[in-house]
């Protein structure tokens, strides 16, 4: 199946799983700035984002596209941070970003310049704290990218986001996305991906760059839908899940397998990819906001892929109420068993760094299984005992009570 370009300039009708992926892009480039920007003392924040395939910026009825929501968001965070802080009697923060978009339409190119102006404008004239230099190109991204490399490179800037909205499966290499996040210190990733296009680029002799997805998969996956042709049965969509994650994980070391949930079924992934595990946690406090966005088959709380097709029974989490509560259940069991793997002693961060590489749990949920079990205290770093679940730091230690000890061994003896 092959995914038809947008018919540039004129202005396309807003999908629902577009939408679904402008509001979480929204929610989390608004939180990232939030915590990015968050120390006192900090002046001032330079950031590079750079939007693959950023289309002509408004949708049918004027929906914005991802460079304007990238603006938007830029904006809206520079005001409230520093109403915030004057408040405060803190120093104003000075935001500065060079915005690269890239589309390989060139209407969509000429579109998005004419689109994107008035907002800029508004910014020089009305937002002072904020300066956003824009600069578009109009190239295939993967033939492209070591342009935008130098580019970067040239900025000086370590704080770098890509957008990669791809139109189909095959416009981004997973060689890419590794390069991409090893070049720059705090580098993320949010990729799109369309799980029906990457059926047809099955082959073997496709380049090693591309994401492999081998012929006996796509027939499970092909078996897995339902009788209407659709991606919706909650096992096609944990097969699917597992399977991406396989081929992707080793990209970054924090890679969320989510997709995207919209009428036609599970079809549409939107991932995540950062080197940093606050990133992840931040990533899926957004999805818990969001609500029902995205989707993940399998266990709720950490180790969500590690089950049995055949003899377990997972769970559609959905980001939800419900799901929360199947993932305190899980996280009662995972967190005391993970410092028990390590000693019966763990420091926080170390949790973090274990667990975010595989859970879709809300930190919240996470906090608060620490400070409800039983079996587990809290030390701070000066010694004391930690009681309250939102004042927990990186730098606590976790210990398991000595009866707690007994409950997980190496396994039984042969």
């Amino acid at each position: 199946m092959s995914i038809k370009p947008y018919d540039w300039p004129n202005r396309p009708r807003l999908e629902d799983h577009t939408k679904a992926k402008h509001d979480i892009l929204a929610a989390y480039f608004t939180e990232y700035l939030r915590v990015r920007c968050a120390m006192p003392q900090q002046s001032k924040f330079r950031i590079v984002i750079v939007d693959g395939f950023s289309g002509g910026g408004l949708y049918e009825g004027g929906a914005y596209g991802s460079p304007i929501i990238f603006v938007e968001c830029l904006k809206q965070a520079c005001l409230e941070l520093n109403a915030y802080r004057q408040i405060n009697g803190m120093k104003a923060l000075a935001i500065e970003c060079l915005l690269l978009t890239n589309d390989a339409n060139q209407a969509a190119v000429a579109e998005l310049r004419s689109n994107l102006a008035p907002h800029l404008a508004a910014i020089t004239e009305s937002v002072p704290n904020l300066t956003i230099s824009h600069e578009d190109y109009c190239q295939p991204f993967e033939a492209l990218y070591p342009e935008l490399k130098r580019r970067i490179n040239r900025a000086n800037c370590r704080n770098v986001f890509f957008n990669l909205d791809q139109c189909g499966y095959s416009l981004v290499g997973t060689s890419l996305i590794r390069d991409a996040l090893s070049a720059w210190t705090s580098a993320e990733v949010l990729l799109t991906f369309n799980i029906d296009s990457a059926l047809t680029f099955v082959s073997q002799e496709q380049e090693k760059s591309r994401v492999p997805l081998e012929p006996e998969i796509v027939a499970r996956l092909e078996e897995a839908k339902n009788d209407h042709g659709r991606f919706a049965r909650r096992e096609w969509l944990g097969l699917a899940e597992r399977v991406i994650f396989a081929q992707l994980k080793d990209c970054a070391t924090y890679v969320s397998p989510f997709s995207i949930k919209n009428p036609s079924g599970w079809r549409y992934w939107l991932m995540h990819f950062a080197n940093v595990a606050r990133a992840r946690q931040v990533y899926n406090d957004v999805l818990h906001e969001s609500k029902t966005s995205q989707g993940h088959y399998g266990r709720a709380g950490l180790k969500m892929l590690e089950y049995d097709f055949d003899h377990d029974h997972p769970n559609l989490y959905l980001f939800d109420k419900d799901s929360r509560i199947m993932a305190r259940e899980s996280l009662h069991e995972d967190i005391p068993r993970l410092i028990a793997e390590s000693g019966d002693v763990l420091e926080v961060g170390d949790l973090y760094a274990t667990a975010y590489s595989e859970t879709p749990a809300h930190s919240d949920d996470i906090h608060q299984c620490m400070i409800d079990h039983p079996d587990i205290e809290i030390i701070t770093a000066t010694g004391g005992a930690r009681r309250s679940a939102n004042r927990i730091r990186p730098d606590d230690t976790l210990t398991l009570s000595r009866q707690t000890h007994l409950l997980f061994g190496f396994g039984d003896p042969k």
